[in-house]
């Protein structure tokens, strides 16, 4: 056959694959091929230096053939693992893209990684070949690289060639390569990309391993492709739309929500500028929220509370009144809304004229200092609290809560504008069964609690090289999540956390702690963070991190007994507040709350392993770091709130 007759069969086998509208997208590539042929010259992709400057659908698919055929330079064959390391930026979906086309799988690493050991384990365990890393996570590999027998040749986003180290090279002579390649090579890329199948990988993606290690989570090119069918199914995205991704890129929610789903749509993706430290890009989010204006968000609770906490900081600069008038119109809105299915019932729509009074004077200066056009935040990864939802709803940018997992692709459920009911996670995805079982396997009724277990085309393959595992957890077809949930008269899922979480009481009951540490949290100014903690104790005892910032905006002197004793009588009356006759009685069991408490000085947080790179709290750590103190609590002298601990933590 001549070159021309094969360019030509390949061209029909494109245009078929792209084309035949009667069945989904098999692949990324398929998806990707799909939305640069019908979206060609729309904003694909924005990344900002002086400003947000973007670039179309059609010279992405351009730079992704570049970069792909660089990969077959270098001698990348079908199957071979590469990683990725790297902040948001346009060079990290175009690089996974490239990688996919090559027939390569990626290996997303977090650059929230700190540890030497973290990522020595993921790039020997996926026997990388070859890593794709920017320059301010170049010297966490350089460190290393002499332990990394694997990996071939590291390709550096953003440096220059005279700083290059030998087995380096940096994307823009990879670009080259690929240029050259595809000229002497010109239908093997492409042939190559439309080789691939369905049921190939796509990605080996890390478990944050919050109970333990982490487990290399095989996701295919369908996984993936399926589950944005999934996401569309119960969150509405119009062709127009445009995100903002605030996620680490390597996060699986990210992934599938943040651009597959927008690529399918043919929306426009932009990043979040990095900084120097997590701080300066904490502080650019606002600034890139109000420049490109973005439709939806993204985001995790961890995120969710700090946007909280930086409105309500504003609101405080502009004095005293201003703050109790916003308090005072977020309660009513609160009392319209209520969960918002059931918004205006009960004589509520009274209060209509004030919540239209106050998102006029109010809520739309707060939205339009978002961007002015962002319609809804979307939130998964962990429990987020039914009073965070509530704030949100209440400033007319409801925070839809979403429910998955890795194993899962991630997206399994969720909440929009078409369907919600605050609380809870939602609606199950079409396509996604969800059934509810008891520890014997058995599918339990309505409104029961039990264990969630799905079935999918977002069901991973398996683990990687951990076939004991992958049995543990994929059983008949059906994924055993380890969450336990129910699924309510209406049809909407309720996640109450990890089954590995629970705390076990003195009697043997079991209890989930996440929504009572959020919770806390959420509706106390004073607590920063919380972790509940019972193994069959006598009763539940807490470790806390004091909002010692907002303690001393209440009149505690911190330097003084005096002081410390009425921060310390802060804290237990925030969780006397959830005991009988308390503000937030009945919310809870009296019995799974804390009777005894430790105040921290030092946070839960990724340096010290006590938070994942998902911003969940890895209660094994904790609980081994602090384990003296723990046991301390549980003594009459621990039990004592205004103890010497207590006292010495408060500085």
């Amino acid at each position: 056959m001549t070159d021309r007759k094969k360019r030509i069969d390949i061209n029909l086998l494109r245009k078929k694959r792209i084309h035949h509208e009667e069945r989904p997208n098999e692949t990324l590539i398929d998806l990707f091929e799909q939305a640069a042929s019908t979206y060609s010259d729309k904003p694909f992709l924005w990344e900002r230096d002086s400003r947000y400057r973007s670039i179309t659908y059609n010279r992405g698919r351009e730079l992704v053939q570049q970069l792909g055929g660089g990969f077959l330079a270098l001698g990348l064959n079908k199957g071979d693992r590469l990683a990725l390391l790297s902040e948001g930026c346009n060079a990290w979906i175009l690089g996974e893209l490239a990688m996919l086309y090559a027939g390569g799988v990626n290996v997303p690493l977090s650059v929230k990684l700190n540890q030497s050991s973290d990522l020595k384990f993921r790039l020997n365990h996926s026997e990388a070949r070859f890593l794709l890393v920017s320059q301010s996570q170049l010297p966490k590999i350089r460190a290393i690289r002499e332990v990394l027998p694997y990996l071939e040749k590291v390709i550096i986003i953003g440096m220059g060639t005279d700083r290059l180290l030998p087995g380096e090279m940096n994307l823009d002579q990879l670009i080259e390569w690929g240029s050259e390649w595809n000229k002497e090579h010109p239908d093997l890329l492409m042939n190559t990309a439309l080789s691939i199948r369905g049921n190939d990988l796509a990605n080996i993606t890390y478990t944050s391993g919050t109970t333990a290690d982490p487990k290399g989570v095989m996701l295919t090119h369908r996984n993936f492709t399926a589950n944005v069918e999934h996401s569309l199914s119960v969150v509405h995205v119009p062709e127009y739309f445009r995100t903002l991704l605030i996620l680490p890129l390597d996060h699986c929610f990210a992934h599938v929500t943040g651009f597959y789903t927008f690529i399918q749509r043919g929306g426009s993706i932009a990043t979040v500028p990095t900084g120097k430290t997590l701080f300066e890009y904490i502080k650019n989010i606002p600034i890139a929220l109000r420049e490109f204006q973005p439709d939806v968000v993204m985001t995790v609770p961890a995120l969710a509370k700090t946007f909280r906490k930086n409105v309500e900081t504003s609101i405080r600069t502009m004095g005293p009144f201003f703050e109790k008038v916003f308090h005072a119109a977020v309660k009513i809105n609160m009392a319209y809304y209520k969960e918002g299915y059931n918004r205006g019932w009960h004589f509520s729509w009274l209060l209509r004229p004030l919540v239209l009074l106050f998102d006029k004077l109010m809520f739309s200066s707060l939205r339009k200092g978002l961007g002015g056009k962002l319609q809804f935040f979307v939130d998964g990864g962990a429990y987020l609290d039914v009073d965070m939802q509530k704030f949100w709803y209440a400033t007319g940018i409801p925070m839809f809560q979403g429910y998955g997992l890795s194993e899962a692709t991630p997206v399994i459920s969720s909440n929009s504008f078409a369907k919600h009911k605050l609380g809870t996670s939602g609606i199950p995805a079409k396509g996604v069964e969800v059934t509810i079982r008891d520890e014997a396997g058995n599918v339990l009724p309505v409104s029961y609690k039990g264990e969630i277990v799905i079935r999918g085309e977002n069901i991973m393959a398996g683990y990687w090289k951990n076939a004991e595992a992958t049995a543990a957890t994929i059983k008949e077809g059906w994924l055993y999540t380890g969450d336990l949930g129910l699924v309510d008269k209406d049809g909407f899922l309720t996640v109450f956390g990890r089954s590995k979480s629970l705390l076990i009481g003195s009697d043997g009951e079991k209890y989930s702690p996440e929504g009572i540490e959020e919770s806390l949290v959420a509706l106390s100014p004073y607590i920063e963070q919380v972790m509940l903690y019972n193994n069959q104790s006598p009763f539940t005892v807490a470790l806390i991190v004091p909002n010692r910032d907002a303690i001393r905006r209440s009149g505690c002197e911190l330097t003084t007994e005096v002081g410390k004793n009425k921060a310390i009588k802060l804290i237990q009356d925030a969780i006397n507040d959830y005991k009988k006759d308390g503000k937030h009685a009945d919310l809870f069991p009296e019995r799974w709350l804390p009777s005894a408490f430790a105040l921290l000085e030092e946070d839960f947080n990724e340096q010290n392993q006590q938070m994942n790179s998902t911003m969940k709290m890895v209660r094994g750590n904790i609980e081994r770091r602090y384990a003296e103190l723990l046991e301390f609590l549980l003594s009459p002298e621990g039990k004592n709130p205004y103890n010497k601990h207590n006292h010495q933590s408060l500085k």
